[in-house]
């Protein structure tokens, strides 16, 4: 049974204001007047397609939520958009709801075409808020060792952490959002779990920290909902804890003791054993060569070129596992900030990192499972130029896109669907 005008009026209304968003905000998001919004929530005036799914984008909701039979409040946005308060509150919400836009197309697409991400099971850590940043980097740790045993990786390079993630069941995406928000976390109904990472000025040896920081927060805080990730807030024992996981789990302590061993450094200038033999103690004293531990810019370089992070995380790695001490981190520092790392990744031949386009990526998926649904007709081919829209390609190359597959109108009714 269809609701009434004044029901779908009430529920833009609820809407609206679990969003704190004020009647204003909705006519200059509609280029109405606010009276006309008002007199929409009074349901004393009829609601377009294309208003009604405006309204849907800026609410962060499904369309399909305000005819249903049942509506009800959504507490992740709820929670979300009311606690983006700050200065740039209104660029974070407008990543969400681009967040949320994608997440339920992509969800969509996957319903359509049978893919269940239930098989894969993301894994899930019971630990309580840490207490204080001791104990938060001790768990942040502790869960990045449990998981990579978990994935079998060892002590070596993760290798891409979207291929990593999304075969984890993890949907991952890129957006543009302020430059105080490194990324955010998703837990929701109708999107799954999936992970943003910012796109805009932020270089790719940063996402990659990014994205497994995020990974912390799927592991151990999904049952929030919802986290955004902010460089400002990075005292804050949750973040602590994130930063801790993401810094174990691209640079593992046994990977990196090793990886520096196979350069002849990292170990101790000095070692002295008493060795019993049953009747009486043997002494062992042994002394590396004096300068020949010390750990050179150029280890930095390949350390960090090898486990795909900054030289300066590989730094920061360094002093915490004591293979560096504060005068030989601040010389080495001081070095990488001249620009000095650079020029001898280039010199030494070293591969950039930062060539591999994770928005790239996200885009071919997703465009590629909407090709697939136009190909089984479970979408419109006007589905398919709005969808691409989503990703930032243009009504041209949508239909590029749809002629170079072969997947003309004449050609598409020549495919044979299963039986539902």
């Amino acid at each position: 049974m269809a609701i009434t005008q004044q029901e779908l009026g009430r529920r833009l209304r609820d809407a609206r204001e679990a969003c704190g968003l004020k009647q204003e905000d909705v006519a200059q998001h509609l280029g109405v007047s606010r009276a006309t919004v008002a007199q929409i929530e009074l349901g004393n005036r009829s609601v377009s397609g294309l208003e009604l799914s405006k309204l849907a984008y800026l609410y962060a909701r499904d369309i399909r939520d305000f005819v249903a039979q049942e509506f009800v409040e959504d507490d992740l946005v709820h929670a979300l958009f009311r606690s983006e308060t700050d200065s740039d509150g209104d660029g974070v919400k407008h990543a969400l709801r681009d967040c949320m836009a994608l997440g339920r197309e992509l969800s969509n697409l996957e319903h359509l075409l049978r893919i269940n991400r239930s098989l894969t099971t993301v894994a899930s850590y019971s630990f309580p808020v840490p207490r204080s940043k001791w104990e938060a980097i001790q768990i942040g740790t502790q869960v990045a060792m449990e998981e990579r045993r978990r994935l079998g990786l060892g002590s070596t390079p993760i290798g891409d952490p979207i291929a990593l993630l999304e075969g984890q069941g993890v949907r991952t995406g890129l957006i543009s959002m302020p430059a105080d928000v490194s990324g955010l976390m998703i837990s929701h109904p109708q999107v799954g779990l999936f992970i943003v990472v910012n796109r805009e000025g932020h270089h790719p040896v940063r996402q990659r920290f990014s994205w497994c920081h995020e990974y912390c927060h799927v592991l151990l805080d999904r049952d929030s909902r919802g986290l955004v990730s902010r460089v400002s807030e990075r005292d804050d024992l949750r973040e602590v804890r994130a930063n801790s996981f993401a810094a174990s789990f691209l640079m593992p302590e046994e990977g990196v003791r090793q990886f520096v061993g196979s350069l002849g450094k990292g170990a101790v200038s000095r070692i002295h054993a008493d060795v019993y033999d049953g009747t009486d103690v043997v002494a062992v004293d042994s002394r590396t060569e004096p300068g020949t531990q010390e750990i050179q810019l150029y280890d930095v370089v390949q350390l960090a070129h090898y486990f795909g992070v900054s030289p300066l995380s590989a730094l920061y790695r360094l002093l915490n596992l004591k293979l560096i001490n504060e005068t030989e981190f601040t010389h080495l520092k001081e070095l990488d900030q001249e620009g000095n790392s650079q020029r001898l990744a280039r010199l030494l031949a070293l591969p950039p990192i930062d060539q591999v386009d994770h928005a790239a990526e996200f885009n071919r998926r997703f465009l590629g499972l909407a090709l697939e649904a136009l190909r089984r007709e479970l979408i419109s081919r006007g589905k398919l130029v709005e969808l691409a829209a989503q990703v930032g390609a243009t009504r041209d190359d949508a239909e590029a896109l749809v002629q170079s597959a072969g997947l003309d109108e004449e050609e598409l009714h020549s495919v044979v669907l299963p039986e539902q």
